[in-house]
């Protein structure tokens, strides 16, 4: 297969990131937009993005674009476009995807049409009439924004953040891909002390584990490219062993604590699940009243924030225990992932810089605090 224009779709606030690694490992054209990152490359290629992205939410082929403000152009375009080069008589190829500000508004109609252009070029280029959709799946996804057609074949499957540890969750869980970012932009490498207080599920303490590691988050998981029969088989075996061979090994002091026993029962599951376990202390506590540790280190936390788990009241206040607990911490640094416009207050310092990310289609600020002298309002 020859080279491929490819798109690495991610949440908001995590293009610069994803665009980072994709040039860490070699990657080709690779530019960010809101949202995505494209780059190009070959089915080794791509099969090297789907095993090692760890901020990307799916990693696509872009088959073409194109303005359109009818159906008969949408219809023009879409058969114009080589569906045949990828998909095969026999592949099922459904349609999903969204329409935003744009004259082409109804979903439901552009995925009929999508799907019949398409059919209709595949049917012609192998001289049939008809054929059944019953092999491998090339899920062909869509977006319609001001007018502008896009359309990929998602080589993904479920989605990137679902590594394949987290089977049971608590409330309000963190996306993995979130919480990897939050331990890659508090600049955590392996070194010194790293301690998530609201643990929950352990999510951000199983990220910062695998990026201490640097362990290929999809080194043990299935995608639908992997079905593919246009992909070489023995691509698979040959990027995954690549992964494995950049790990690292060593001692690392990752802690996680969580006042809810429960959840710290699941956490230490899902730990267990992602092969991290001997890498993470968890530990009943109460993020209010923490137990000072020796630094240098870094908190990372995604404490409930009013808006889904806790009233704002009872958040705030939490929130004011914990930073008088933080403010004697010494040699720490600390980021915080929250909703609550009005955190730093209650905290008791002002951060150094915010970082606007969302979890999911919450939109949240992660406040980052170096390890430096500040000023706490309670001292």
């Amino acid at each position: 297969m020859n080279t491929m224009k490819l798109c690495a779709t991610c949440l908001f606030g995590l293009e610069g990131l994803t665009s980072s690694q994709l040039k860490r490992l070699g990657f080709r054209d690779v530019s960010a937009e809101n949202g995505r990152v494209t780059f190009s490359g070959d089915e080794t290629a791509l099969a090297k993005a789907l095993v090692n992205l760890r901020f990307a939410e799916r990693v696509m082929i872009n088959i073409g674009s194109f303005d359109a403000v009818s159906f008969t152009e949408l219809f023009d375009r879409t058969y114009e476009l080589p569906w045949e080069r990828f998909i095969p008589v026999d592949g099922a190829f459904p349609v999903t995807g969204s329409c935003v500000s744009s004259v082409l508004h109804s979903v439901p109609d552009c995925q009929k049409i999508i799907k019949k252009a398409a059919a209709r070029r595949i049917m012609e280029k192998y001289r049939l009439s008809w054929a059944e959709e019953k092999a491998e799946l090339y899920q062909i996804r869509f977006t319609v924004i001001r007018d502008r057609v896009e359309l990929y074949i998602d080589a993904s499957g479920q989605a990137l953040h679902k590594r394949g540890y987290r089977a049971v969750g608590t409330a309000a869980p963190l996306r993995e891909t979130l919480a990897a970012a939050m331990a890659d932009l508090s600049g955590y490498r392996g070194k010194g002390v790293f301690w998530d207080p609201f643990c929950g599920s352990g999510t951000i303490a199983i990220e910062a584990a695998l990026i201490a590691l640097n362990r290929a988050p999809g080194l043990n998981r299935a995608f639908d490219a992997m079905n593919w029969r246009w992909v070489n088989r023995k691509i698979w075996p040959q990027v995954r062993q690549e992964a494995s061979a950049a790990e690292f090994t060593g001692g690392y002091e990752i802690l996680a604590s969580d006042i809810d026993e429960g959840a710290l029962e699941i956490a230490r599951s899902n730990a267990s699940k992602a092969g991290v376990s001997k890498l993470i202390e968890f530990f009943r506590a109460d993020a209010g009243e923490l137990e000072l540790r020796r630094g240098p280190g870094r908190i990372v936390a995604n404490p409930p924030y009013g808006e889904r788990m806790m009233e704002r009241r009872e958040a705030a206040l939490l929130m004011r225990r914990f930073g008088k607990r933080c403010s004697a911490m010494d040699g720490w640094s600390f980021c915080v992932l929250t909703a609550d416009a009005d955190f730093e207050s209650s905290f008791g310092s002002k951060a150094d810089k915010k970082r606007k990310l969302y979890n999911g289609m919450i939109k949240c600020d992660l406040y980052m605090y170096p390890d430096k002298e500040r000023q706490w309002k309670w001292k």
